[in-house]
């Protein structure tokens, strides 16, 4: 779990989608939260579901550093009422179609794109992003909007394992966001 690989994207694409955004979802709760969602979706690397480690050259269905898919965080994004009008201006400003497809296929070369709309995903949740530090509170919110499969169907085991995963992730991403300022 790479506190560069962390601070990098922090650098290269949190702060610049978090200038596309409106100011008041730029806050330290929400990038810990990115950051952390990235680890865990994509270990800070990976900009398409890799869904065999011997073959990473097989492409899952999922996209971008934060592992959307089409018809799921990319549709909720652009249609939702209290995040389509920014998912627009965004993709305006990134020079994307605001539609399905388009964002869909822009998402493994644009992380300032996958960035802003993770950060849309977020927004949509109607509860307040959980206080820095509380790692429950932001595993909780990374379920509810994220829906990783791979909890949701996984076994006792592989979802004790996909915790600890998290934990580390959301280490990571405070240890990071630290060292920055």
């Amino acid at each position: 779990m790479s506190i560069d690989q962390a601070k990098a994207i922090n650098r290269s694409a949190i702060t610049p989608a978090l200038r596309l955004l409106p100011a008041r979802m730029d806050t330290l709760q929400a990038r810990v939260e990115l950051l952390a969602i990235s680890g865990q979706e994509a270990d800070f690397r990976h900009r398409w579901q890799v869904v065999d480690p011997a073959r990473p050259d097989v492409r899952g269905p999922a996209r971008g550093l934060w592992q959307f898919e089409r018809g799921g965080g990319v549709h909720g994004v652009l249609g939702q009422a209290q995040t389509t009008l920014a998912a627009k201006a965004l993709c305006q400003a990134r020079g994307v179609p605001a539609d399905e497809r388009a964002v869909y296929e822009a998402l493994a070369g644009d992380d300032v794109l996958a960035a802003g709309f993770a950060r849309l995903l977020l927004w949509s949740d109607p509860a307040p992003l959980p206080a820095v530090g509380d790692v429950n509170g932001a595993w909780q919110l990374y379920l509810r909007t994220w829906r990783p499969g791979a909890y949701t169907n996984g076994t006792p085991a592989q979802r004790v394992r996909l915790r600890g995963k998290w934990a580390g992730y959301y280490a990571t991403a405070r240890e990071a966001l630290a060292k920055e300022g």
